[in-house]
């Protein structure tokens, strides 16, 4: 859904291709199934189970991965399809969609594309190799792409231009209107193109990748030889041109792909030769990459050297217009090196994510009705003003973005610490913000008056590197003590701990939560945090902080789980002991929420719970690999998926058994669980606990729309098309309201 922030990150993407990316608001009105290509598993689930002599689970136990990635962007496409959803909104999630894909194939398929050419057999956990697996994405890819291109061509268009918003041809324009463009295209759009020859003198360009280009055919009015130019498409302007008309209440909007417009004036680009053909294509480039941490001595400048390599990464994908020829078509797949089964064929305009800048435009009428989170009641008005720290001294708070404002909560917190006299010091993680943050400006106020500050930046944050590396620089120009974490491990948990002094004593103030110090995706990406003095919360955040920077080696902390050492081993432990508590007689049940569900030992555990007796309950916004309802194994396991308007993004647990609520920043996943330093804090205030569990029924209740998960893999949704349903993010919004 990504991108910091950019727009399709603030939307969702965080790949998880699952980028904190990959991600996607919207409110869904699911149609019925969202069954694809991509949602039966290889082998069926009826077939032979195989047993692992190990453990006495079946060996076809999990669901594909990428394939279970692929079915989570056909219920964002589902969303697009909604005629109930405002218009702008169903046309923002056909931008959240392209740009999932994108990078879903910049990362996912450019790694199984890199172990299928290296000879690497490694399987997938459910039996597949890499050219199994690229082989059924392709197949899926192509279907969801149509399916993507033809929601837009036949239901949002021209839905689109009932309302007076059309995205039309150089064609439809009047000979006034013309005019107007011909001189923009002289003044503005010429000056930065370069058209780029191919011919014994002129080797085939490189194409970098996500760029739009056209591909020309030319011909020599002299000699009549053909030759074939490529012309870039500007990435540094808006991809439309904006037309305005007059004539409706709100002014008819009216948008001009770039690319048409330099089509129409291709023959002052090669004047003197025949224009024969053109069309547009789009390359998708391998974008993920690895830096030599042990070797390199300068980590920034490690990462800027991988960075500027990063765009010329090996294709991975090759998207061109329908109506392209198949002279042309040859000649791009030989000089690109691109395989056939990476083609991928689409009418109309190429890359959607450009109709974010249609959302753009000021209809309200045609957008979800505006929401002002709240400020949390515990940090509302009072007739005398309280600090934050007084407050978190008469107890923990646990907010709930973005129904409880993130800047008069957490942005707060930060900023009070930053100009209080009594604060010595700041310590924080930072692993994706905002362009313009107040959280780093705040880290830079504290350090110019003489606090001690640590920031940890993630500078290895996909696709935020850059924006981080800036941060970092501007961080330690004022002074901050910046740090970029452990070799061979990202920094991902969301820690801040504020050291101040209170009298004769020294008190510690923290904050944990399962999003990123980002005002402007706290609007839109659903998150819990903690807000406590808890003495204990605080030693081991100051012990964290102190592995963090320094050599510390410490794995076991009073109240929390930290990866990669102990949240994987916390998590299965506590299923175990529901387990044992189902077996003396206790009630019990396991609730998980989280992004994915991915790791197959933290799946084998919640398996042997079901076969236990004891239920468990799962919501998962992105991937799941287990197979829930599978008699003998799962059937006491459900899984659903919620989305909506904003991103389902908050990682919650629950063990009712134990008693035990857990909230932090790690998916069940391997990159989350062995390769990241994650933190889960247990929420232990009764009142702050009851909060969570009420998160849990609303998003668990049977009345709430969303896509249930079937034991073959399909993603089924509930209630039936038809059926009265209840919105749970309409109901916390409703909530925070009253």
């Amino acid at each position: 859904m990504t991108n910091g922030d950019t727009p399709e990150q603030i939307a969702g993407i965080d790949t998880s291709a699952g980028t904190e990316q990959s991600a996607t608001p919207g409110t869904p009105r699911p149609q019925g199934r969202v069954a694809t290509a991509t949602s039966a598993p290889p082998a069926a689930i009826n077939s032979q189970l195989k047993t692992d002599p190990s453990d006495g689970l079946p060996g076809d136990r999990y669901l594909n991965r990428e394939l279970s990635w692929l079915d989570f962007n056909a219920r964002v496409l589902a969303l697009a399809e909604d005629t109930s959803q405002p218009l702008l909104e169903r046309a923002k999630f056909l931008a959240i969609f392209a740009s999932n894909l994108d990078e879903f194939y910049m990362v996912r398929v450019a790694g199984l594309k890199r172990r299928a050419e290296t000879g690497l057999s490694v399987r997938s956990a459910d039996g597949l190799s890499p050219r199994a697996q690229l082989a059924l994405i392709a197949s899926s890819t192509q279907e969801l792409a149509g399916r993507h291109a033809q929601v837009f061509l036949d239901s949002v268009l021209p839905a689109l231009e009932a309302e007076g918003i059309s995205i039309i041809k150089w064609a439809d324009l009047t000979a006034d209107e013309r005019d107007r463009l011909t001189r923009y295209f002289a003044e503005q759009v010429f000056p930065v193109l370069t058209p780029l020859a191919v011919d014994p003198a002129h080797p085939f360009p490189y194409i970098s990748g996500l760029s739009l280009n056209l591909a020309v055919t030319v011909k020599d009015c002299e000699s009549s030889g053909e030759h074939f130019a490529r012309v870039k498409v500007p990435d540094n302007v808006d991809r439309f041109v904006r037309v305005d008309r007059a004539g409706s209440l709100y002014g008819l909007a009216a948008f001009l792909p770039l690319e048409e417009l330099i089509a129409a004036h291709l023959d002052v680009l090669f004047p003197g030769m025949e224009i024969v053909e053109h069309h547009a294509f789009r390359v998708t480039r391998n974008a993920d990459f690895e830096v030599e941490e042990d070797r390199d001595e300068d980590l920034l400048k490690a990462l800027e050297r991988e960075l500027a390599r990063r765009r010329f990464g090996s294709p991975v994908r090759l998207e061109v217009s329908d109506d392209m020829t198949e002279h042309m078509l040859d000649l791009l797949l030989r000089e690109l090196d691109v395989d056939p089964a990476d083609v991928v064929q689409l009418p109309g305009l190429l890359d959607l994510s450009c109709l974010w800048q249609v959302h753009a435009v000021d209809r309200p009428d045609l957008k979800d009705v505006p929401f002002v989170p709240a400020t949390h009641f515990a940090f509302g008005e009072r007739e005398t003003p309280k600090s934050v720290f007084s407050t978190l001294r008469e107890g923990d708070i646990l907010v709930h973005h973005p129904y409880d404002s993130f800047s008069t909560s957490v942005q707060r917190f930060i900023e009070q610490a930053a100009a209080d006299s009594q604060v010595l010091a700041i310590k924080q993680t930072l692993y994706r913000t905002s362009g313009d943050s107040p959280i780093v400006d705040a880290l830079v106020a504290a350090a110019e008056a003489g606090k001690q500050v640590v920031a940890l930046v993630e500078i290895k944050a996909r696709f935020d590197e850059q924006a981080n590396i800036k941060w970092a620089r501007k961080l330690e120009q004022a002074g901050v003590h910046v740090v970029y974490g452990l070799v061979g491990l990202k920094t991902h948990c969301k820690t801040c701990l504020v050291v101040r002094r209170e009298g004769s004593t020294i008190r510690r103030y923290c904050h944990i939560g399962t999003g990123n110090y980002n005002p402007k995706t706290a609007r839109l990406y659903e998150d819990v945090g903690l807000l406590t003095s808890s003495p204990e919360i605080g030693a081991d955040l100051t012990d964290l902080f102190n592995t963090l920077t320094g050599y510390s080696r410490k794995a076991q902390y009073r109240n929390l789980l930290v990866a990669p050492h102990g949240v994987r081993k916390g998590i299965i432990e506590r299923i175990d002991r529901e387990i044992e508590h189902h077996a003396a007689g206790r009630a019990t049940l396991v609730r998980l929420k989280a992004n994915a569900l991915v790791d197959e030992q933290v799946i084998d555990a919640l398996y042997r719970a079901s076969r236990a007796g004891v239920p468990v309950e799962i919501v998962v916004r992105g991937i799941c690999a287990l197979k829930p309802g599978v008699p003998g194994l799962s059937e006491n396991i459900t899984v659903r998926s919620i989305l909506g308007r904003f991103l389902e993004h908050s990682r919650i647990f629950h063990f009712l058994g134990s008693d035990e609520s857990w909230i932090g920043s790690a998916d069940m996943m391997h990159r989350n669980l062995d390769r990241r330093v994650e933190v889960m804090v247990q929420v232990k205030n009764p009142r702050l606990a009851k909060q969570l569990q009420d998160i849990f029924d609303s998003a668990l209740d049977p009345a709430t729309r969303c896509w249930t998960l079937e034991a073959d893999g399909t993603w089924t949704a509930s209630p039936a098309p038809g059926t009265a349903a209840r919105d749970h993010q309409m109901e916390l919004m409703r909530s925070r309201a009253s």
